[in-house]
């Protein structure tokens, strides 16, 4: 559910910058899409949570140069921040992504980084967002962004239309991104622009009520449950989405769970009554059957933050595909070496799915 650019671990077992290989074996296939190249870990990352832990502490970012920054103004005078990497040779008509970081992070979180340097060798156009609040926008946002804010999507998406007129536009969320993006791919399916080409979600949490749910029944998960409450807080003290009206002022002791910082403050900043009520408002579980738009799932079994039995439980369009490895954790998928230029799995299908 949550992202950030490093995690402390719950467990000492990260080890260094350097991994080993494993040998495939039946555990370490893909369950759907037998076109897909399959994931396997590398031998020392074999769990999900020693996979989350070294694709957050090692994020691997290349250098971007550059860079153009665009500001968009929203409705409610609050801003988002696009950045525009744009590929030599790249013109009009030709195609652009979008990149959506999850909780916590930014454009600089290295999985933003790598894709975008992906595709941008690719000749892709890419736009990395940066949330209300996030990255380059941290004070530049009155209300929170949540995994609910489809007029945002909505925005970035017509905005980019406008910068590049007749480009095809692909679309990739990670972690709560990637529940964002499902549910403003199925809300009005039958409203959204001709434009749009390709979208890919990646570790989404498709029922988010679910998901608090999955953490807590771990005591690894309750580290990282802690830890995300932890920077969700020092993210909104002091900025100019803190409010002494709200709930989360007034507490004597700050919460320690995602559920609790929604329901003392994102749910009421952001005009919902209660965390339930934030979690069925928002959740993508129940709008999957309407995308049209040719979309792929990504999501890994063993994944210690999100939840993946929910997208299991949905009966899914034929444009819809579900691809869900026994290994990989969340927004890990660390592999083994001689399988793609590098070891980051995830980066290269993604790249793959949106061009391919």
């Amino acid at each position: 559910m949550a992202e950030s650019s490093r995690i402390a671990p719950p467990e000492s077992d990260a080890g260094s910058g350097r991994v080993a290989d494993s040998s495939p074996d039946k555990d370490s296939q893909i369950e759907a899409g037998a076109t897909v190249r399959p994931f396997v870990p590398a031998r020392l990352l074999r769990s999900g949570n020693r996979q989350t832990i070294f694709g957050s502490l090692f994020p691997a970012r290349p250098s971007i140069t550059g860079t153009t920054i665009r500001q968009i103004l929203m409705e409610d005078d609050d801003s988002l921040i696009l950045h525009d990497d744009c590929p030599p040779g790249w013109r009009p008509g030709g195609h652009t992504a979008i990149l959506m970081h999850g909780l916590s992070g930014c454009h600089q979180s290295g999985y933003m980084v790598r894709c975008a340097s992906k595709l941008l060798q690719r000749g892709v156009r890419t736009f990395r967002l940066d949330h209300r609040g996030c990255g380059a926008g941290e004070t530049l946002a009155r209300y929170p962004y949540h995994a609910g804010r489809t007029d945002d999507v909505a925005a970035i998406v017509n905005s980019v239309e406008k910068i590049c007129p007749d480009s095809p536009i692909s679309l990739v969320g990670f972690s709560l991104s990637g529940n964002l993006l499902l549910r403003y791919l199925g809300q009005h399916p039958e409203s959204l622009p001709l434009c749009l080409f390709r979208a890919v979600a990646v570790c989404p949490p498709v029922d988010l009520q679910q998901c608090t749910d999955y953490m807590s029944q771990t005591s690894a998960g309750q580290r990282y449950d802690w830890y995300f409450t932890r920077r969700l807080i020092a993210q909104v003290v002091n900025s100019p989405m803190w409010r002494d009206t709200l709930p989360l002022a007034g507490v004597q002791h700050a919460p320690r769970r995602l559920f609790e910082f929604d329901e003392l403050f994102t749910a009421p900043a952001s005009g919902f009554d209660s965390a339930h009520h934030y979690y069925s408002e928002a959740s993508s579980r129940d709008h999957l059957h309407r995308i049209r738009v040719h979309t792929t799932i990504l999501a890994s079994s063993d994944d210690p933050v999100v939840d993946p039995r929910p997208l299991q439980s949905v009966r899914l369009p034929e444009n819809v595909q579900l691809l869900l490895s026994r290994h990989g954790g969340h927004l890990g998928f660390i592999g083994r070496s001689g399988v793609d230029p590098d070891r980051r799995w995830m980066d290269w299908r993604v790249v793959e799915w949106l061009l391919d």
